[in-house]
């Protein structure tokens, strides 16, 4: 039997306490494509967002006891087990080298200008998702949390355990730095290409 979608969270997550696994089950369609959007976005990688996201609830299920909807909301629970869960994940990684194939993906279209644009857009969606990873962990995680995935300034300090005023200085220091780091690479992709004299 499936819960009504309009049942708090709070009273699911006693439920889920009680060992109610549909409880648990509308928790988790509810929540999950969040959770997934912040870790994808916080480690640029589908693989490691998915294990994220499987931790995160595996953590939810077992400590459903512990949550005290009076400290936060759930969403705000679950950004904090999804911040502890990245950062576990990211210190792992950081051990392990990456190789990638640099594949180029190629477009099959009829209108060369739309194929044009669309690759442009992407490599610019590319540089943008570049920085963003490239931004330290703390700015990284204000601007996955408010500017990407709008969760507000009270609810990001409390999911990152700082001030509100921390939350803003870190957004604009963060925005700062993305734009700056745009910037050059706009201006380097713009540098004609050096050709060597024969």
């Amino acid at each position: 039997m499936r819960l009504p979608d309009e049942t708090a969270d709070a009273d699911l997550m006693q439920r889920t306490a009680a060992g109610d696994r549909e409880a648990f089950a509308t928790l988790y369609r509810r929540h999950s494509a969040t959770v997934y959007r912040f870790a994808r976005l916080m480690t640029g990688c589908t693989a490691a967002a998915e294990d994220i996201v499987q931790e995160a609830f595996l953590s939810l299920m077992r400590d459903a006891a512990r949550y005290d909807p009076r400290r936060a909301s759930l969403s705000t629970y679950l950004y904090g087990v999804a911040r502890y869960q990245t950062r576990q994940r990211l210190r792992r990684d950081r051990r392990f080298v990456t190789f990638t194939a640099g594949a180029v993906e190629r477009l099959v279209t009829a209108d060369d200008a739309a194929a044009g644009r669309a690759m442009e857009r992407q490599d610019e969606l590319s540089r943008l998702r570049g920085a963003i990873l490239a931004l330290p962990s703390r700015y990284r995680e204000a601007i996955v949390l408010c500017d990407l995935q709008d969760v507000s300034y009270a609810d990001a300090a409390a999911t990152l355990g700082c001030a509100v005023g921390t939350v803003r200085s870190r957004l604009h220091r963060a925005r700062a730095m993305l734009g700056e780091r745009l910037r050059r690479a706009a201006a380097h992709a713009k540098e004609p290409a050096m050709r060597c004299a024969v």
